[in-house]
């Protein structure tokens, strides 16, 4: 059920939080094991095992896409009404964390894995979006909103670490052959994941519903045709479409696919590295992703920096920082030198510091982003952001993985082999090198030109406010003009039109702002 707006506490943060230790813990796993678990001992070939993840992902950004556009409506059923449109989804998805344990089930086949990891990316799915609009229904504050992706980040950064530190621990306790570690490890995981979503559901909140919302609930509505409904979907995707015409949007979108994805491949393809490449063990490999622990103040420190210096800053320096520590692995790989586990651990503690601002910085900015739609379409309009991100990040991460698999295969990777041929080990550094530092350099040339932080949001809320108090358009002044005009890329006279529907459809121009180039 909704409720007003209540006072952002940090044990109301910390609960709502808790869902990204599934969010982070979970994909680092997948992202860093899977592979070579299935690889390794399953017996799949890196094609089939980048397979899996890649039609699971494809198959589940799709379904991402209509769950965003869903829960934005789910207020009109019973259900929805009860439990809320978006909270539903987090108090049936908390049991569902369970089917994690089968992805690490061993001797299955091919169809068992795909099929397991398919409906988790799906549950997983079911459970993100909804909760990644909480902040934007439970609070309009920017401090408060950054209080709760702070507290999120923090646990996510947590999650990150017991997703590399548990395996590494395991592995060195069963031993490096013995498959029962990464099974043990997706019972731990499983449970913690369960009791994590169930806790944000019960400390969350959304806001209440809107006279517009409340009005269509009171509608009579009849049976729809088949054209009828098909119309519907295509109204759907149109929807879709017209969020990539903020501006502010695409900016974020191509920081955020970019950036991550670059943090995918590394992830990927790191353990590979360590092993055939730099010759130390996979549990050193888990020792060596743990580092991600400096994320737990970094994380804090980072909350504090987005709102004193900025999205944009914090961009440049998370990617610098991990640019330089892809320098610093290089040189080990080409010139071992003899204390090579304590440069690959000063290395490894380096890039987590510029991974976890990587991490915190997109998910602290998008809750913002509904704020500068509502300029344009008078709507809020979260859960079709939320679809538009999971999608977008689902398909890039598909594409990525099975470039990996194909590329291992195509170098020559041996399944099953702890010694691999040289053209395969110089495969894994070009992917490790080149493909991470290639898409981090792109995810860097797009944030140096963006605007959104707390300053410029706060110019535009207030705008928002005055226009939705009937303040007269003629009366901005040239600096809120300037900051409406750079974050949605409309001119200012194209917006908050008494005609929506001219609004709508009205003729997008580039505004005439020097810096938005």
């Amino acid at each position: 059920m909704a409720r007003t707006f209540k006072k952002i506490t940090i044990p109301v943060s910390i609960g709502y939080g808790l869902t990204d230790i599934m969010g982070g813990g979970a994909f680092t796993v997948i992202g860093a094991w899977l592979l070579f678990y299935y690889t390794t001992f399953v017996g799949l070939s890196p094609m089939e095992a980048a397979s899996i993840v890649a039609i699971a992902r494809v198959v589940d950004a799709i379904v991402s896409l209509f769950m965003g556009s869903f829960t934005d409506h789910f207020y009109k059923n019973a259900l929805g009404k009860r439990f809320g449109r978006r909270r539903f989804f987090l108090l049936i998805g908390a049991p569902l964390m369970l089917v994690y344990i089968l992805l690490w089930v061993n001797g299955m086949n091919f169809w068992f894995y795909l099929a397991v990891y398919l409906a988790f990316e799906v549950i997983a799915a079911m459970v993100l979006i909804p909760w990644e609009t909480l902040p934007s229904e439970m609070t309009k504050d920017f401090n408060s909103r950054t209080k709760l992706s702070t507290c999120r980040m923090f646990l996510s950064a947590s999650g990150t670490f017991l997703a590399t530190f548990i395996p590494g621990l395991l592995i060195g306790h069963f031993g490096e052959q013995d498959p029962d570690a990464y099974f043990i490890n997706g019972v731990v995981f499983a449970v913690l994941f369960m009791v994590c979503v169930f806790i944000s559901w019960k400390v969350t909140w959304e806001r209440e519903l809107t006279p517009e919302m409340l009005a269509e609930m009171e509608k009579e509505t009849a049976p729809r045709s088949l054209n009828e409904k098909i119309a519907t979907v295509g109204n759907l995707f149109r929807e879709y479409l017209s969020t990539l015409k903020v501006r502010a949007f695409r900016k974020h979108l191509a920081i955020y696919l970019f950036s991550f994805t670059a943090k995918d491949v590394y992830n990927t393809v790191f353990v590979f590295f360590c092993v055939y490449c730099l010759n130390v063990s996979s549990s050193l490999s888990g020792t060596l992703l743990s580092m991600s622990i400096v994320g737990l103040p970094v994380t804090l420190l980072a909350g504090v920096a987005i709102i004193k210096f900025g999205p944009s800053r914090l961009y440049v320096f998370a990617y610098t920082t991990m640019l330089l520590c892809l320098a610093g692995l290089f040189m080990v790989y080409q010139f071992p030198p003899d204390n090579k586990v304590t440069v690959l651990l000063c290395l490894a503690a380096v890039y987590q510091i510029g991974r976890c601002v990587l991490e915190f910085t997109p998910w602290n900015v998008f809750p913002f982003i509904p704020d500068i739609d509502e300029m344009i379409t008078r709507q809020r309009r979260e859960g079709l952001f939320a679809a538009v991100m999971t999608f977008s990040r689902k398909t890039t991460v598909a594409i990525a993985t099975f470039v990996v698999g194909v590329m291992l295969q195509s170098g020559g990777f041996v399944k099953g082999s702890l010694v691999q041929p040289q053209e395969a080990i110089s495969t894994i550094a070009a992917m490790l090198f080149i493909g991470t530092g290639g898409l981090l350099i792109i995810a860097l040339w797009q944030a140096c030109t963006f605007h959104l932080n707390k300053r410029t949001h706060k110019i535009f809320v207030d705008e928002v406010e005055r226009l939705k108090a009937r303040g007269l358009k003629s009366d901005v002044s040239d600096e809120t003009r300037q900051v409406v005009e750079d974050l949605t890329g409309y001119s200012y006279d194209a917006l908050w039109l008494e005609n929506d529907t001219a609004m709508r459809a009205g003729n997008r121009k580039t505004a005439s702002v020097t810096s938005a180039h």
